[in-house]
């Protein structure tokens, strides 16, 4: 005969662990479709300084260019004005880029780290970004897998200051008609193929200078 006491130890074993509810994967991304997905997104007979069937401007196709003495080679600068980013070289040359920087606020002015590089990156909204446009951003709050309709795109370099992740990226668009304007939530983008191109020459640890949108301040200011 059961006793009480023997009744809820037992109905405690049967009955008291919790249903646990579905367990949402991680995002991942995935190397063996990358190089599918660099194919999906680099034109046939590609030729960076003149392939354009994004319909650019002109003058945001790559470029090469002079630039000012005593420019660190392999840095990066980004003129928020005309919407350059130039990747300094050898011998007072750098590669230039048409890019699209951050709306309004959003864009913050500054020199950054270079600390990590990521093919086919994944992307999770940060927070800010969530509470700010909920119906753009909460359904992606558990993050996106890398591929190419991920806002990150093929390639991305992550910025940081000493060791802190400002959650700023020079990255990949599935946007290229956003090259040239005012369109992010902080980052600068690029088009993939141009940005596949200038991953492979940009080492961790080089700096990326931000400069201000406003023409009025100058970099030296």
């Amino acid at each position: 005969m059961f006793s009480r006491r023997t009744f809820m130890i037992s109905s405690a074993a049967l009955f008291s662990a919790p249903i646990a509810g579905p367990v949402s994967a991680a995002p991942r991304t995935r190397p063996s479709k990358w190089d599918d997905w660099d194919a999906q997104v680099t034109p046939a007979n590609f030729e960076a300084q003149t392939t354009n069937p994004w319909g650019l401007h002109p003058r945001f196709l790559p470029q090469k260019v002079r630039v000012n003495d005593g420019l660190t080679p392999g840095d990066i600068h980004v003129d928020a004005v005309a919407r350059y980013l130039y990747h300094i070289g050898n011998n007072g040359t750098a590669m230039r880029y048409g890019v699209a920087i951050a709306r309004g606020d959003l864009y913050t002015p500054g020199v950054y780290t270079i600390r990590r590089k990521a093919k086919w990156p994944v992307w999770t909204p940060t927070a800010a970004m969530i509470k700010r446009e909920p119906h753009k951003y909460k359904q992606h709050a558990g993050g996106m897998n890398g591929g190419p309709s991920n806002p990150l795109g093929s390639r991305a370099l992550y910025l940081y200051r000493g060791n802190r992740d400002t959650y700023l990226r020079i990255h990949g668009t599935p946007q290229p008609r956003s090259i040239g304007l005012r369109a992010s939530s902080g980052c600068v983008r690029m088009i993939m193929a141009h940005i596949n191109v200038l991953y492979d020459d940009v080492q961790t640890g080089a700096r990326a200078h931000f400069y201000s949108p406003d023409p009025t301040i100058t970099a030296r200011s």
